[in-house]
């Protein structure tokens, strides 16, 4: 059974994260975008942890719950959180961010009463714990077997295991002889698979892609779909953790598996060039080594960013693609591509969101338009700009100034003068 599955979110309770992140609205998203797992997000803050022994119930395979008020359990919520580790390690200081999936609500409770006794959970839903990646290891792993812990966003320069400014080499210099027991990496919103997999040492864990949402619109804008032949934590547990060879993400029985990412362009993403944002300054890495890593207008160094830190660590040329690695789709969010075609600045003004509400009232939901529908039966029903809006996307047929120093990149699918034709063609 197809699951498209967002494993790395945030709440309202989460700082930069807007007021409309409740369960009951995520619920709703959901069946808009056309997820089906989704994650909780932040359930180590105690309000939000009460809202979800409230509000959820669990579902007859375990592991996954739904919202007790839902009509169905088409949306599965998986509880998870995101903790900022920040600790000295090798005389550096160390930044890194860690998504941590709980098997059930007993077992994150655990895991909370801990935290909550030692550090402090309750100023923000992504609490900041002074404790190493080891040590975070150790306590989930103590506390159940089938916890999974991977660092998220694995590239971000400021908070992530490679992160240019305060990150690692490897994953076994970060998590020692706990990287075992790590199975799967996330790789972030500023890089794809294909940057990933120049890095021989990531083939042996399962690549991974979330929204990391801060809004409800950006739910699913990365996600993983898996066939699964139960619904069960336990069985996406056994998916990710797999085995080594020939890759991970496939189930000890061969039946359950990930078959493909769905990606952001990662150009678009805020960290994929280098730059620095206040000085208006975007540089290649081939341009940051020119300048020798140097702003060129404050005389202070650059913000390098997920590009150039592959580029560094790579052991392979571009274009390298692992045996039985799943696929990838890269996509733009359908009310940025309805925007596009129809003119407007924001994705989010009266003439889109009505044009986007339409556009699901006909074909169901945001994953099935941008994915599945067959590019003739959108033509009977939506404009010709937004139809062809849609098959530039999924031919990749666009332009992007890419993002830089937390800056995201700009897609551009129309020209300025197709832009200002009555009919596209």
């Amino acid at each position: 059974m197809r699951q498209i599955a967002d494993l790395h979110i945030h709440s309202k309770y989460s700082r930069a994260c807007s007021k409309d992140l409740t369960l009951e609205n995520i619920d709703k998203a959901c069946r808009i975008k056309g997820v089906d797992i989704i994650a909780t997000g932040d359930f180590t803050f105690p309000d939000w942890f009460a809202s979800i022994k409230n509000e959820l119930e669990e579902i007859k395979n375990g592991g996954l719950y739904k919202l007790k008020t839902a009509p169905d359990d088409k949306i599965k919520f998986i509880l998870s959180t995101e903790l900022a580790l920040i600790y000295k390690k090798n005389d550096r200081c160390r930044r890194i961010h860690i998504v941590v999936t709980a098997p059930n609500v007993a077992a994150a409770e655990e895991l909370n009463k801990y935290l909550d006794k030692h550090y402090n959970i309750r100023s923000d839903g992504r609490p900041i714990l002074g404790m190493s990646a080891e040590e975070l290891m150790k306590l989930c792993l103590s506390i159940h077997p089938k916890f999974l812990v991977y660092p998220a966003h694995i590239w971000t320069p400021w908070f992530s295991v490679f992160g240019s400014k305060s990150g690692f080499d490897t994953m076994e210099e970060c998590f020692g002889e706990y990287t075992k027991d790590i199975y799967a990496y996330e790789t972030g919103l500023s890089s794809d698979p294909e940057m990933n997999w120049r890095l021989s040492a990531l083939d042996k864990f399962t690549l991974l892609s979330n929204s990391d949402a801060h809004s409800l619109p950006n739910i699913a804008r990365e996600a993983n779909v898996f066939e699964l032949e139960k619904v069960a934590y336990d069985e996406l547990h056994d998916v990710i953790k797999g085995v080594e060879t020939p890759r991970r993400g496939v189930s000890t029985t061969g039946k359950s598996y990930l078959d493909y990412t769905i990606e952001f362009y990662p150009e678009e993403g805020m960290y994929h060039f280098d730059g620095h944002r206040d000085c208006g300054v975007r540089f290649t890495p081939a341009e940051t080594k020119k300048h020798k890593n140097i702003c060129p207008k404050c005389k202070k160094p650059l913000v390098v960013g997920v590009l150039n830190r592959v580029e560094e660590l790579a052991d392979r040329k571009e274009g390298f693609k692992p045996a039985g690695a799943p696929g990838a789709r890269k996509l733009v969010e359908l009310d940025k591509i309805i925007a596009e075609a129809l003119g407007v600045k924001s994705r989010t003004s009266v003439k889109v969101q009505a044009e986007y509400n339409d556009i699901i009232g006909r074909y169901g939901n945001e994953t099935n338009v941008l994915l599945d529908e067959p590019i003739e039966s959108l033509a009977g029903g939506l404009s010709p700009a937004v139809v062809e809006g849609i098959r530039r996307v999924r031919e990749g047929r666009l332009r992007i100034e890419p993002g830089f120093d937390g800056q995201y990149g700009r897609v551009r699918i129309f020209t300025d003068e197709e832009r200002g034709q009555a009919k596209l063609i």
